[in-house]
């Protein structure tokens, strides 16, 4: 439980809770935006834990998107993991970084901070050096730390409410800015699914896989409660949609600089925590996309000296670059990054329940773990994911589009792969 808790537990409760407000009309629909999402993982969480029981694979969703679908599919699904999905991971976290970096020191930009945990990242695991677990483990545990930090100054406050600038901020109203609140909120919550890229490791995992998936979920939407709900004792509605580092403005508020300094730290040391983790995990699947498909075979390269995947690492980290300049031109990286992700990484979420339905139909198997109410719940899954796929192209800008943009260039790179594929079968015929 304590991986998946420290998986989902990422930098976004720090950023995200602005975004949110300022697109839903007041506290109780924040609030409510925030137990939504909580509910909808956990409907999410068990499609999941069906489907991890059941097939059991280091692949995970690309083993499930295979076995269902074909190596079309789960070729796609791989491409979105290296141009989209992890790349726009890493940019995102690093975004978090940057912000917190900016109010702990004057200079450069929030891009700038960004760009450079990229690429001293990439290449302290390029060169073989990385942390080890347990030390990943204290730096992750940051963000509890912070959390409770936070919310313990917010409890203090002696007069709750109000802009952090002084300024009023009004919310959007109406469907479709709830609707972009949930892909913020969904964000956040988001990392149960790698759970399923450890399945095959887990002993008895009809029992503590869906065990520690459910108890996990049940822990973070309450402390997510928690904090949304101190950010709003403490700051107010618009003053925690003015704000880009909610935390620092809510402890500041508390306790002076020092307290903000302090937070800010834990926050910038907890997100190159995760930033680090998402490279190391990202390059690994670029890297069994190069060992799967021998026209990328550049990507499959071990490099004995370092130990590390070493042409993935450099590739995914070009992109990550490329991607934190990109959230620079726009001036809103975090944001930017967001949109550049989600559509895509709902793509495929519904198409992963969408492979629960297929593989009960094609590939039958003795199940530790059936999902409760089938087929109401992987419906539920399917629907909200099909519904975020809508909202994260609908209400969003230029990021989606560049998203959706790359994965059609996927797209060709897989016909032509197929076109090389056919061409060698008839030469052997």
């Amino acid at each position: 439980m304590g991986l998946i808790l420290g998986t989902i537990l990422g930098g976004g409760i720090f950023r995200t809770p602005s975004l949110v407000a300022s697109n839903v009309g007041g506290e109780g629909a924040f609030l409510f935006a925030w137990g939504l999402g909580g509910t909808l993982s956990l409907v999410g969480v068990l499609c999941y834990a069906e489907l991890a029981t059941a097939y059991p694979d280091v692949g995970g969703d690309y083993h499930f998107l295979r076995r269902a679908f074909g190596y079309r599919l789960a070729f796609l699904f791989a491409w979105a993991r290296l141009t989209v999905i992890q790349t726009g991971s890493i940019a995102l976290l690093a975004f978090i970084v940057g912000d917190y970096a900016a109010r702990l020191a004057s200079g450069p930009s929030p891009a700038v901070y960004a760009a450079l945990v990229v690429a001293l990242l990439t290449g302290l695991n390029a060169a073989g050096i990385r942390p080890g677990s347990a030390a990943q483990n204290v730096l992750t545990s940051g963000v509890v730390l912070g959390l409770l930090l936070v919310i313990g100054a917010g409890l203090s406050v002696a007069n709750p409410g109000g802009s952090p600038t002084g300024v009023p901020v009004a919310s959007a109203t109406g469907s479709s800015a709830f609707g972009l609140s949930m892909v913020f909120v969904l964000l956040t919550y988001g990392g149960w699914n790698e759970a399923s890229y450890v399945s095959a490791e887990v002993e008895s995992p009809g029992r503590n896989m869906v065990r520690a998936l459910v108890w996990s979920i049940l822990i973070v939407t309450g402390l997510y409660l928690l904090v949304n709900w101190v950010y709003l004792r403490g700051l107010g509605h618009a003053g925690v949609a003015a704000s880009t580092a909610v935390a620092a403005d809510l402890v500041e508020r508390a306790t002076g600089t020092v307290g903000a300094k302090l937070v800010s730290s834990l926050i910038v040391l907890a997100a190159i925590a995760s930033v680090n983790a998402t490279i190391f995990t990202g390059a690994r699947t670029a890297y069994a996309l190069g060992r799967d498909f021998p026209p990328l075979a550049f990507l499959g390269r071990w490099s004995p000296r370092t130990e590390t995947p070493l042409n993935a690492l450099l590739i995914q980290g070009g992109i990550a670059l490329a991607l934190a300049a990109i959230g620079g031109w726009t001036r809103k990286g975090f944001e930017t990054m967001v949109e550049y992700t989600a559509p895509v990484f709902w793509l495929f979420l519904l198409l992963t329940g969408v492979s629960l339905f297929v593989l009960r139909r094609t590939a039958p198997v003795a199940q530790p773990f059936r999902v409760p109410l089938y087929p109401v719940t992987p419906l539920v899954f399917c629907g909200t994911s099909g519904y975020l796929l809508y909202a994260s192209l609908a209400y969003t800008g230029v990021g989606a589009l560049i998203g959706m943009a790359v994965l059609g260039v996927g797209g060709l790179v897989l016909v032509g792969l197929s076109i090389r594929r056919e061409a060698r079968s008839s030469a052997t015929e």
